[in-house]
């Protein structure tokens, strides 16, 4: 794929991101903090899941980029495990459920909404950064990855997994706005019929 179209892209679903994130303003905190259960994550949970991604990978990027002294390539080619990495992260009909690490899990973390000006501020460097990139090679740049220090991704593949890895939980908060619906229309239904 041409490295600039691969940027172009990712940069379009960034924006669509910021405006989905952005709506999320909207909701009074108890909806935001909503759970279906003890185990399961509200739409602050996930934001601030997605935080804490981004502090690991956001300043490395950064960083990565403005040390990297190779210069952009036309076309971007997919790594075997960076591809794989990225095609795990896509949303699917039924989201498949994936162990979290413990450092990145907000289950029960007291949260209020400035996660959600926090995650707003993470896609805004995003989106910095992809436009940064075009400058340097998306092959040759290496990002560490959080499972291990010894796997590293392409800077494509690793910008790749990042917006799938945020897209995957969008589909998660749509599905908990979807599930307090449901709720809200349950109860009130209880209060009816008495």
């Amino acid at each position: 794929m041409q490295s600039e179209k691969l940027i172009q892209t990712l940069i379009e679903q960034t924006r669509q991101i910021i405006n989905q994130i952005e709506n999320l303003k909207t909701f009074d905190l108890t909806t935001l903090t909503w759970k279906e259960n003890n185990t399961s994550w509200s739409i602050l949970e996930c934001l601030e899941h997605l935080n804490l991604y981004g502090d690991y990978y956001l300043p490395q990027i950064e960083n990565n980029i403005t040390h990297a002294t190779s210069n952009c390539d036309i076309e971007f080619k997919s790594g075997v495990l960076g591809n794989y990495f990225a095609k795990s992260m896509l949303p699917k009909e039924k989201l498949n459920k994936m162990k979290t690490f413990k450092d990145k899990n907000p289950l029960n973390a007291k949260l209020d909404k400035k996660v959600i000006e926090k995650c707003l501020d993470q896609q805004i460097k995003l989106l910095n950064l992809l436009n940064l990139s075009r400058n340097v090679s998306l092959n040759k740049v290496k990002i560490q990855t959080s499972i291990s220090s010894l796997i590293k991704l392409k800077l494509g593949d690793t910008f790749q997994f990042i917006i799938n890895h945020i897209l995957r939980h969008l589909k998660q908060i749509d599905t908990i706005l979807v599930k307090i619906k449901n709720d809200y229309i349950h109860k009130l239904n209880l209060t009816s019929s008495f």
